[in-house]
Protein backbone atom coordinates (compact mmCIF):
# COMPACT_ATOMS: atom_id res chain seq x y z
CA UNK A 1 0.00 0.00 0.00
CA UNK A 2 1.36 3.59 -1.14
CA UNK A 3 1.09 6.50 1.21
CA UNK A 4 -0.33 9.36 0.13
CA UNK A 5 -0.24 13.30 1.45
CA UNK A 6 -3.87 14.94 1.51
CA UNK A 7 -4.00 17.19 -1.92
CA UNK A 8 -5.12 20.90 -2.06
CA UNK A 9 -8.59 20.28 -2.91
CA UNK A 10 -8.94 18.45 0.75
CA UNK A 11 -7.33 21.57 1.98
CA UNK A 12 -9.66 23.94 0.19
CA UNK A 13 -12.36 22.00 1.26
CA UNK A 14 -11.96 22.24 5.30
CA UNK A 15 -11.02 25.98 4.73
CA UNK A 16 -14.38 26.55 2.59
CA UNK A 17 -16.40 24.80 5.72
CA UNK A 18 -14.33 27.24 8.25
CA UNK A 19 -15.04 30.19 6.13
CA UNK A 20 -19.31 28.95 5.78
CA UNK A 21 -19.82 27.59 9.60
CA UNK A 22 -19.74 29.23 12.77
CA UNK A 23 -16.83 28.06 15.11
CA UNK A 24 -18.13 27.30 18.29
CA UNK A 25 -15.76 27.28 21.49
CA UNK A 26 -17.46 24.87 23.75
CA UNK A 27 -14.35 24.02 25.57
CA UNK A 28 -11.81 26.70 26.93
CA UNK A 29 -8.60 26.33 27.20
CA UNK A 30 -8.06 25.24 30.82
CA UNK A 31 -11.24 24.10 30.93
CA UNK A 32 -11.95 20.25 32.27
CA UNK A 33 -13.26 17.89 30.19
CA UNK A 34 -17.10 17.36 31.58
CA UNK A 35 -16.65 13.42 32.11
CA UNK A 36 -13.12 12.94 32.33
CA UNK A 37 -12.54 15.47 34.81
CA UNK A 38 -8.54 14.82 35.77
CA UNK A 39 -8.25 16.04 31.16
CA UNK A 40 -7.81 19.80 31.22
CA UNK A 41 -8.15 21.60 27.55
CA UNK A 42 -4.40 22.60 26.74
CA UNK A 43 -6.38 24.96 24.07
CA UNK A 44 -9.21 26.09 22.99
CA UNK A 45 -11.88 23.75 21.52
CA UNK A 46 -14.79 23.50 19.96
CA UNK A 47 -16.73 22.48 16.59
CA UNK A 48 -18.14 24.51 13.56
CA UNK A 49 -21.69 24.34 13.78
CA UNK A 50 -24.20 22.70 11.07
CA UNK A 51 -21.76 20.13 10.26
CA UNK A 52 -21.43 16.47 10.92
CA UNK A 53 -18.40 14.36 12.12
CA UNK A 54 -18.97 10.62 12.70
CA UNK A 55 -20.03 10.91 16.08
CA UNK A 56 -22.75 13.29 15.42
CA UNK A 57 -21.63 16.41 16.48
CA UNK A 58 -20.25 19.06 14.57
CA UNK A 59 -16.49 18.97 12.77
CA UNK A 60 -14.05 19.51 16.04
CA UNK A 61 -11.56 22.26 16.10
CA UNK A 62 -8.75 23.06 17.62
CA UNK A 63 -7.65 26.28 18.02
CA UNK A 64 -4.25 28.13 18.85
CA UNK A 65 -2.22 30.90 19.37
CA UNK A 66 -0.74 31.57 15.97
CA UNK A 67 -4.29 34.17 14.86
CA UNK A 68 -4.22 34.34 10.91
CA UNK A 69 -2.03 31.30 10.24
CA UNK A 70 -5.48 29.03 9.24
CA UNK A 71 -5.88 25.47 9.04
CA UNK A 72 -2.59 23.87 9.59
CA UNK A 73 -3.38 20.36 9.54
CA UNK A 74 -5.42 17.83 11.16
CA UNK A 75 -5.18 15.15 13.22
CA UNK A 76 -7.03 11.85 12.61
CA UNK A 77 -7.86 10.15 15.54
CA UNK A 78 -9.28 6.70 16.69
CA UNK A 79 -10.94 6.12 19.84
CA UNK A 80 -11.46 2.34 21.29
CA UNK A 81 -13.35 3.40 24.14
CA UNK A 82 -16.32 4.87 21.40
CA UNK A 83 -15.17 3.02 18.79
CA UNK A 84 -14.97 5.56 16.34
CA UNK A 85 -12.67 7.62 14.08
CA UNK A 86 -12.70 11.04 13.25
CA UNK A 87 -10.39 14.35 12.01
CA UNK A 88 -10.34 17.23 14.25
CA UNK A 89 -9.03 20.47 12.73
CA UNK A 90 -5.69 22.63 13.78
CA UNK A 91 -6.39 26.15 13.39
CA UNK A 92 -3.62 28.39 14.04
CA UNK A 93 -1.62 25.56 15.83
CA UNK A 94 1.60 26.18 16.61
CA UNK A 95 4.41 23.24 17.20
CA UNK A 96 3.89 22.99 20.58
CA UNK A 97 0.42 23.37 20.58
CA UNK A 98 0.24 20.99 17.87
CA UNK A 99 2.19 18.67 20.22
CA UNK A 100 0.30 19.33 23.16
CA UNK A 101 -3.08 18.47 20.79
CA UNK A 102 -1.07 14.94 19.97
CA UNK A 103 -0.56 14.13 23.57
CA UNK A 104 -4.54 14.46 24.72
CA UNK A 105 -5.02 12.27 21.42
CA UNK A 106 -2.59 9.85 22.11
CA UNK A 107 -3.36 8.75 25.87
CA UNK A 108 -6.13 6.48 27.38
CA UNK A 109 -7.82 4.51 24.53
CA UNK A 110 -7.33 7.07 22.17
CA UNK A 111 -4.86 7.12 19.38
CA UNK A 112 -4.25 10.14 16.63
CA UNK A 113 -2.02 10.96 14.12
CA UNK A 114 -0.58 14.46 12.48
CA UNK A 115 -1.68 14.95 8.94
CA UNK A 116 0.17 18.29 8.20
CA UNK A 117 -0.64 21.05 5.66
CA UNK A 118 1.47 21.18 2.80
Amino acid sequence: MRETSAGPRFWQALDELLATHELVIDRPKGAAHPRYRELIYPLDYGYLAGTTASDGGGIDVWVGSDVGAGIVGIVATVDLKKRDAEIKILLGCTESEIAQVLAVHNDRSMAGVLVRRE
